[in-house]
């Protein structure tokens, strides 16, 4: 039985692959889209439990998906959790402003992802 579905929006292929493998190694059923525009049509078709965003994507950056996914009112219930490697001041308070749930920097402790998980997983 799976942990949950869960929506990866990241750009680099790198990181991809390795979100995608620590999800499924955890038991998650996995969806991937590769920018802010196919990420919120995916979530729109496969309405995932939660969605693991990059903030910095091609197209559409994270910031305005998560706007966008939090003006649909089909989607408003899903989890976001704003992945980046924008860690300076403030930038985790203006992705939690821009409508994400939680915040985790890049490189991604594979700890502290499977605790956020967790929690907002249930």
């Amino acid at each position: 039985m799976s942990s949950g579905r869960i929506l990866v929006v990241e750009d680099n292929p790198d990181n991809r692959i390795l979100i995608t493998d620590v999800l499924t190694s955890l038991d998650y059923d996995v969806m991937v889209a590769v920018d802010g525009a196919e990420g919120i049509a995916t979530a729109a078709a496969e309405l995932p439990d939660l969605i693991l965003l990059d903030l910095s994507l091609p197209q559409m950056d994270g910031w305005t998906a998560a706007r966008r996914i939090r003006s649909m009112p089909e989607l408003q219930h899903i989890k976001i959790i704003a992945l980046t490697a924008h860690a300076m001041v403030g930038d985790r308070e203006r992705a939690l402003a821009a409508g994400c749930d939680d915040y985790v920097s890049k490189p991604i402790d594979l700890r502290e992802l499977a605790g956020k998980l967790a929690q907002h997983l249930g």
